[in-house]
């Protein structure tokens, strides 16, 4: 009897330890899976949006469409892609700058306009500038009560008296992703001393907020880069 129960006891056991494997393994394909679903579906959706808004200007002669029995996917994304260069290759020439600032000059004059453009222009000069940063450091900000900290993204130093307060007052603007879309937050204006710059970069800064606080650096900044830290706050 006592053998009986024993080799029961061994298969349950078994049985168990197969079970959690399995679990084990299929938790590990999805991690796996998962983000490389999210991924390519991202590029799909992507890349049909082009499709939809540029393919109906491409003239017939030159979209592939007209020509193959099936549609080509991406033409619309690479199409624009080529007006993008083209545009920007023809700004930095005499003609081409003389157009753009006359451009430029017109929607200053529209109201209304005039604020959209100059206000989404000025983002993406500062986003895709050499000389800038989009955000310089993270950083630790009491949000949305005392006692309670939130990450958050310097985007600049400033002085108080740009923002209508004491000039020569050493602050911050800060701004505070919301989660798990970071595009979407809070814009606030900080003192350098309620601040806590943070020994990450940036990109970690981002992947921690865009997890839900599930994705940690995997290391901290080098010594040399905590010092400039430190200097920069």
């Amino acid at each position: 009897m006592s053998d009986g129960r024993n080799s029961r006891k061994i298969s349950e056991e078994q049985r168990s330890s197969v079970f959690a494997r399995l679990r084990t393994y299929f938790i590990a394909g999805i991690v796996i899976i998962a983000p490389a679903a999210i991924t390519v579906m991202a590029a799909l959706w992507f890349i049909r949006l082009f499709d939809d808004v540029i393919k109906p200007l491409i003239p017939t002669m030159y979209n592939p469409d007209h020509y193959l029995p099936f549609t080509v996917p991406g033409t619309g994304f690479v199409f624009a892609l080529v007006i993008i260069t083209l545009v920007g290759m023809a700004s930095v020439n005499f003609v081409g700058a003389t157009l753009i600032g006359w451009w430029d000059s017109i929607i200053h004059r529209t109201p209304v306009v005039r604020s959209i453009y100059k206000g989404s222009k000025q983002i993406f000069q500062t986003i895709f500038s050499d000389k800038g940063q989009s955000f310089r450091n993270v950083c630790l900000v009491e949000w949305p009560r005392k006692g309670v900290w939130a990450i958050a993204f310097v985007s600049r130093e400033i002085d108080g008296g740009e923002v209508g307060l004491e000039a020569g007052r050493a602050m911050y603007a800060v701004y505070i992703a919301t989660t798990p879309n970071p595009t979407g937050g809070y814009v606030f204006f900080a003192d350098r001393s309620d601040v806590k710059i943070l020994g990450m970069s940036v990109e970690d800064g981002l992947k921690l907020v865009i997890s839900m606080g599930l994705v940690f650096p995997e290391k901290p900044l080098s010594p040399d880069a905590e010092v400039k830290m430190a200097k920069a706050s």
